[in-house]
């Protein structure tokens, strides 16, 4: 059976970015996703389709092929207040390096980076942590077989499910509109403290919603539409 639409796919692999491997799906840690769901960049699906199981990869993304340019626009001050959580300045999520999942207007979850911390704001990234970067990825296939009706519905592990029911994938992340370390980052509650609240950004264009207490990895496969 080869990789196609509504197949479920069970990869490995290694990112290569820069001459040192930035994330890897093991087959005992695979990634497994529903081709064709446009939950992969579109690139990656396109690499992988038609390929069966034990086929090896090997593909080089350019920049507009992954996550597209470097954006300087898209990297601003925000007051320190948007880190007020429950009257308290949570500074220890203004560290340089951090990465800070930001809820817009729209309730989207959009990841920023902490890039400095002046004394009356912190300045945030809202580039992919992979914008600009070529990505090199080499691998296998696993496995290949069709997607049950119920997957195809609910999603591989409940993704289309509301909050209340479903959670965000939990597998490998760098191939994935949003990636989340295992046992991090479900938008919907699991991997934050609950109650561990928000931090409201003021003025600008992401930061006008939530600003979760915990932070998650940037991802490098996930199809990042923000």
């Amino acid at each position: 059976m080869k990789i196609d639409k509504n197949k479920v796919a069970v990869l490995a692999y290694e990112l290569e970015v820069d001459g040192a491997i930035v994330d890897r799906a093991t087959e005992e840690r695979p990634l497994d996703y529903i081709h064709g769901t446009h939950m992969l960049i579109p690139r990656f699906e396109a690499e992988v389709e038609g390929l069966a199981e034990g086929d090896p990869f090997a593909f080089t993304l350019s920049p507009e092929e992954g996550y597209g340019p470097y954006d300087e626009k898209r990297c601003f001050d925000v007051p320190k207040t948007a880190f007020m959580v429950r009257g308290e300045l949570r500074e220890d999520l203004m560290q340089v390096g951090r990465i800070v999942p930001m809820i817009g207007k729209d309730g989207s979850v959009v990841n920023a980076t902490v890039v400095a911390v002046k004394e009356e704001g912190v300045t945030l990234d809202f580039n992919h942590p992979m914008a600009g970067k070529t990505l090199h990825f080499s691998g296998k296939v696993l496995s290949v077989r069709d997607a049950t009706e119920k997957e195809l519905t609910e999603g591989l592990h409940g993704e289309y499910l509301p909050p209340e029911e479903g959670c965000c994938h939990h597998g490998h992340g760098h191939c994935h509109k949003h990636h989340h370390e295992d046992g991090e980052g479900c938008c919907h509650g699991e991997g934050h403290e609950h109650g561990e609240g928000c931090c409201h950004g003021e003025g600008h264009e992401h930061g006008e919603g939530c600003c979760h207490g915990e932070g998650h990895e940037g991802g490098c496969c996930h199809h990042h539409d923000a």
